[in-house]
């Protein structure tokens, strides 16, 4: 997985194309929230639950209907308030979706089953450039967690700024024209 340092960096690449109506801190960060939850399914490690189980690391909660489930909750409960619903619908979703995405770009794992509860197959993209995470923070001290850091940085954190710029600059172009 790509580590829970670097799933947030999704709100600072999809925010600024929605313009100032998600701008609120409080959405903010329950976008950050969205883009670290699907993880909660490393509880099943201590559950004995078999890791390409559909309940499984990477299975269900990394799914595509997984963020379009949490993305609307999240946004019918009124969450999202003072904002119209789609966009934050919209911007949730890329968020959590953006989870299972970046762990489909690790080097490491059984990989991520996009399609679940309908189907369990796992997938990897096809360019694997993120060093896989450790699972806690142990493995971050040291050689290794430098190395996971920097593929990071490298990998999710500089296109998604350049992503949230570019937004940036599109709509603030929009606005003068």
């Amino acid at each position: 997985m790509a580590s829970v340092l670097s799933h947030p960096a999704a709100v600072f690449g999809f925010a600024p194309w929605f313009g100032s109506a998600l701008r609120s801190r409080r959405l903010w960060l329950l976008a950050a929230l969205c883009s670290v939850l699907p993880d909660v399914d490393v509880i099943g490690f201590w559950l004995r639950v078999p890791y390409g189980a559909p309940l499984g690391h990477r299975g269900l909660t990394h799914s595509i209907a997984f963020a379009a489930a949490l993305a609307g909750a999240a946004t019918l409960l009124g969450w999202a308030r003072g904002a119209a619903r789609p966009a934050v619908f919209a911007f949730l979703f890329l968020c959590a979706a953006s989870h299972g995405l970046f762990d489909a770009m690790t080097d490491g794992g059984l990989g991520v089953a996009f399609f679940a509860p309908f189907d369990n197959a796992r997938f990897f993209l096809p360019w694997r450039p993120i060093r896989v995470s450790p699972i806690g923070v142990g493995g971050f001290f040291g050689p290794r967690g430098l190395a996971i850091l920097a593929s990071e940085l490298f990998w999710i954190w500089i296109p998604l700024l350049a992503l949230g710029a570019a937004g940036r600059l599109v709509k603030s172009s929009s606005r003068r024209g």
